[in-house]
């Protein structure tokens, strides 16, 4: 079993939050490594979660022949740049989502990974027990011929998330959210949640061929959008509607699939998920029959352990890997165009594994 020696590259809400605690239930695994902007957040952070070494230097993860895989925790609009240095340098990469806000930087970022051996995970939500197990019912004709799909994802806004990071930071609470920062950012609430929604309608319904978007700033003190509602049509001929959004303060991660024969509909905290089938097709006013699929046939693994599954299997992620992140991302980057432009846009890219 290979030893993972792990440095991240950010030390934000993200790596506080999810990184470093999950890293930490990783068997033969040890983050060596926090890189950062902010002394006191590396020093906070190493105390907090024993890594030996921090710099304000991201080069140093890079170029320390110790670690052997990096996760990338940075802004949006930096993950690129940093993953390939980490790829180019021998180093597994955990890409935080989205992959990036731009096409040419996505296909850079794939031909990077594809010219080399190491494992790289770019969608890290995408592999999870719902998404799995709606894939074989759909898979096993439990669901007939696919229709439409949905799916929801989205909370209360960044500066909710970031009260409990400022906790676990030990930073007095603030309103200089970079996420609101049109410039840092980049995009919005689309990029930020909605990539969940549609990562998961991709996960379980395949490629996307075109889409139909509307984005708003409803509530939020930015210029970027905070609220959007898409309508995507998949290549299999089936319709999907995505939402997502930072103006949902009791929080929602939901999705549905409907065909011919059944449908699987998630609960709104995606704590269950349900089968429902026709006891009759010819009544129409006959009960429906409702089974509570067992997801303890789908082990739940973290993001960081499926990761460290699949670098020791010397294997990409069947589904959380560069090439499906590469398809989200163009999705994600139509809709904001769909939107400014008041049209339905095509998607180029498809994905021959789903």
């Amino acid at each position: 079993m290979q030893d993972l020696k792990v440095g991240i590259i950010g030390a934000g809400g993200i790596a506080a939050k999810m990184h470093l605690p999950e890293l930490q239930t990783v068997d033969d695994c040890e983050v060596v490594m926090l890189a950062g902007r902010k002394q006191s957040r590396l020093d906070v952070l190493c105390r907090k979660f024993n890594v030996p070494r921090s710099t304000q230097n991201y080069q140093e993860v890079i170029d320390d022949d110790n670690i052997n895989a990096v996760a990338i925790a940075l802004p949006h609009p930096l993950h690129v740049e940093w993953g390939i240095k980490a790829i180019k340098a021998g180093k597994h990469v955990y890409m935080q989502k989205p992959l990036s806000t731009s096409m040419d930087e996505a296909d850079a970022f794939v031909e990077e990974t594809e010219n080399h051996n190491q494992t790289v995970l770019a969608l890290p939500y995408m592999s999870n027990p719902h998404v799995l197990a709606t894939r074989d019912y759909i898979q096993d004709q439990k669901l007939g011929t696919i229709s439409s799909a949905q799916a929801r994802s989205s909370h209360g806004g960044p500066e909710v998330y970031y009260a409990g990071i400022q906790e676990i930071l030990e930073e007095k609470p603030t309103d200089d959210l970079w996420f609101f920062d049109a410039d840092q950012a980049d995009v919005g609430a689309l990029f930020d949640m909605g990539v969940y929604a549609i990562a998961n309608l991709v996960g379980v319904v395949g490629s996307v061929k075109s889409i139909t978007a509307k984005l708003k700033t409803v509530a939020k003190p930015t210029r970027l959008e905070d609220t959007a509602s898409m309508i995507l049509e998949f290549e299999n001929g089936a319709l999907g509607t995505a939402q997502t959004g930072w103006c949902d303060a009791a929080r929602t991660y939901e999705f549905s699939v409907h065909g011919t024969a059944g449908k699987i509909v998630s609960s709104r905290q995606a704590e269950s998920l349900q089968y429902f089938y026709p006891s009759s097709n010819v009544d129409e006013d006959a009960p429906l029959i409702e089974e509570t699929i067992d997801l303890s046939r789908y082990p739940h693994q973290n993001s960081h352990q499926h990761w460290a599954t699949c670098i020791r299997q010397a294997i990409q992620p069947p589904l959380s890997n560069a090439a499906t992140a590469r398809h989200v991302t163009e999705i994600l980057l139509a809709a904001l165009k769909s939107s400014r432009e008041n049209r339905t846009v095509d998607i180029t890219s498809r994905l021959s594994m789903l």
